[in-house]
């Protein structure tokens, strides 16, 4: 049984996320929490000791975000009734970052999926701050949805990657189960360096084809360039449906949120983004 994590501010973008994950997961068994942090805008005294249903008081944003929660999952039982699927909705006064971290935890999460609004311009991938913090805070693969994104049989994912990572040390298992469950193929995308790869990439490249050796897959070598344009070119000839990256600590990903050059240049935001951890040596 797969326990996913469906944040939500009540939006549309949030809802259509919701609608990805349900489909996205339609054969399997699932346990779906449907997270709602609030912190009203002006604090009562006795939200400075915590939420008030604590001390028996009225909570009105507590029962309106309650009631929200309850229309939700009346609606998603609605358009998607599946015996595989429960849902559990929880509200909650803290912010959404650190409400969710908190649910990972105690709830044992195995994914988060949520929406993203990204930026206006369709060959950019920017993320509203809620979804940079959480690629940045949890330890779990992190699957943003693009707004008008609508669910399509999953046939191809793409994973770029500079052959410098552990495998080890990274959720590629999730990869590995997305294919499973959709016959879908895993597409490695490389850029290749005029000097090659070293023996250290070389190392991790027969680990990764170690790895998804059973699990339909094509490895792309691609001419020297910058990444962002080798994946929206692969876009353009292989129409992929999710784009998978790993963020380790010096990874182009982690880049993507920090260098204004990078993020101008824009890469195409029209497909799910999932984001893998990479696991410290401690």
């Amino acid at each position: 049984m797969k326990k996913i994590l469906l944040p939500t501010d009540f939006s549309e973008n949030a809802f259509n996320a919701m609608c990805y994950a349900v489909e996205l997961l339609q054969s399997t068994t699932c346990i779906f929490f449907i997270v709602h942090a609030y912190t009203p805008a002006l604090y009562r005294v006795d939200y400075s000791m915590g939420s008030p249903g604590k001390f028996g008081l009225p909570d009105d944003h507590q029962h309106l975000a309650e009631t929200t929660l309850d229309k939700i999952v009346k609606r998603l039982r609605k358009l998607y009734p599946n015996p595989k699927h429960t849902y559990v909705p929880h509200a909650a006064f803290n912010t959404l970052d650190d409400e969710m971290c908190s649910v990972v935890k105690n709830e044992n999460i195995d994914m988060i999926i949520m929406g993203t609004q990204g930026a206006t311009g369709a060959k950019e991938v920017l993320f509203g701050s809620n979804t940079v913090h959480i690629f940045r805070k949890v330890g779990i693969p992190v699957l943003a949805v693009p707004s008008t994104y609508k669910f399509s049989a999953l046939k191809e994912i793409a994973f770029p990657t500079d052959y410098e990572i552990d495998y080890k040390r990274t959720e590629l298992d999730v990869i590995l189960w997305l294919s499973k469950i959709w016959e879908s193929k895993i597409n490695v995308i490389h850029v290749t360096a005029p000097q090659g790869l070293t023996s250290e990439q070389k190392k991790y490249k027969r680990a990764l084809e170690k790895m998804i050796k059973d699990t339909p897959h094509q490895v792309h070598d691609l001419p020297d360039q910058e990444l962002i344009n080798a994946i929206n070119v692969f876009q353009e000839r292989v129409p992929f449906g999710l784009l998978v990256m790993v963020k380790n600590k010096h990874s182009f990903l982690e880049r993507l949120f920090v260098e204004p050059v990078i993020r101008n240049i824009g890469l195409h935001s029209n497909v799910p983004f999932l984001v893998l951890p990479y696991k410290s040596k401690s």
